[in-house]
């Protein structure tokens, strides 16, 4: 690794899921003003909307987009615009 490139004041920081109130510490460098104690031990605290804990994605609970009605809808519209 390139030497002077990379920041040196990585600390524990605690992101929190705004959706679901699950909590994660992880190293970081960001800057935030509000605080959170977990176990004893104030963190800084960073707010999330979203992380992998409550996407759909990961969650499974994606919701499946009937594509073919789509197609079809489509079809009936703008399919018969060059037969002429």
């Amino acid at each position: 690794m390139k030497k002077g490139i990379h920041p040196d004041n990585y600390r524990p920081v605690a992101f929190k899921d705004m959706s679901n109130e699950e909590v994660f510490i992880t190293r970081s460098t960001i800057a935030t003003r509000e605080t959170i104690t977990i176990d004893g031990v104030e963190y800084p605290l960073v707010k999330l909307e979203i992380t992998s804990s409550s996407h759909p994605f990961f969650t499974g609970k994606q919701k499946l987009v009937d594509t073919a009605g789509r197609v079809d809808k489509f079809m009936s519209r703008y399919g018969n615009r060059g037969k002429k």
